[in-house]
């Protein structure tokens, strides 16, 4: 899964953890929504025990985890040398539409992570103001501004706050949820990479069968009836490798367009339903700012 830097974490803070279980509780949210994944034994086994196994993956790396690791990085490099005739147009359409959608995702959450920053910092500035306004208010002899003052620190109490919770809001109900897009698009690019795989085991099956074949030619140019045999019964195997790498291809092929249709179609959904969540919180806090000002009004009016 892409890696997605969403700003320093302290593991011992609670914006760790908050951030933690709400990914966990936003992905088990899409692995149940998904027809076929609903349906994994292991899934199920995950959902339905009382209690889960030992995690291993924090464990120091082994032998085995670093073979893994070291496939994976063959896996890139020779991904990165393949050139991949593309017969369907609508996979690289695809393809390029979703490195674009991720580069605007990219940008727009590093933006809502400048935002929630300065959020933070105007909550601060705003603590530091309401402070300043109690004390000059205790030290000021009239009494309607001394009054004034006093609800004046106590509206900008209500208003640091009011900048915490907004700027948990923009981390939580959308920052994060940008962070989630950009993972899954991540996977989406993934998808492509394992189909191009499977084109290219398709093609060098091809490959060895064509030699295998000039082989035979030669063999029979030789005249040696005694190789002939095997060289036969080896195009014979290639044949049929061949022919179950295209299946693999186009099966892969299939299934890679399903789910990217699916994919497309929840992403519209949810991005929806997010935003029309964030902007109802926005206009809640807004309308909080509007009556913490009018509450203050009559004070202010009141100063002689």
């Amino acid at each position: 899964m892409t890696k997605v830097k969403v700003g320093k974490e302290d593991s011992s803070s609670a914006d760790f953890v908050e951030r933690r279980r709400g990914a966990l509780e936003r992905y088990l949210q899409r692995v149940v929504n998904h027809p076929s994944l609903l349906q994994d034994p292991d899934v199920r086994e995950f959902l339905e025990r009382e209690e889960l196994p030992r995690a291993v993956s924090t464990q120091a790396l082994s032998g085995a985890g670093f073979l893994k690791m070291l496939n994976k990085a063959t896996d890139a490099v020779s991904k990165m040398t393949i050139k991949m005739n593309e017969s369907d147009v609508w996979f690289e359409e695809k393809l390029q539409e979703m490195e674009a959608t991720d580069q605007h995702f990219r940008k727009l959450h590093a933006r809502l992570e400048s935002l929630v920053a300065h959020r933070r910092e105007l909550s601060v500035n705003t603590a530091s103001f309401a402070k300043s306004a109690a004390m000059l208010g205790s030290a000021e002899d009239n009494t309607a501004l001394s009054r004034a003052l006093s609800q004046l620190a106590e509206v900008e109490d209500k208003m640091e706050q009011l900048h915490q919770d907004q700027a948990a809001n923009d981390t939580f109900s959308f920052a994060e949820v940008i962070a989630d897009f950009i993972r899954l698009l991540g996977a989406v690019r993934g998808s492509f990479d394992f189909r191009m795989k499977a084109w290219q085991r398709w093609q060098d099956a091809q490959t060895t069968l064509q030699k295998k074949r000039e082989t035979e030619a030669k063999l029979l140019w030789a005249n040696k009836p005694d190789k002939l045999q095997l060289a036969k019964e080896e195009i014979a195997e290639w044949e049929a490798k061949v022919t179950q790498s295209e299946r693999d291809f186009e099966r892969v092929s299939a299934t890679v367009r399903k789910e990217v249709i699916r994919f497309e179609r929840e992403k519209a959904k949810n991005f929806k339903r997010q935003i029309i969540k964030y902007l109802e919180s926005l206009l809640q806090s807004q309308q909080q700012l509007i009556k913490y000002w009018e509450a203050f009004l009559p004070e202010a009016k009141a100063i002689a």
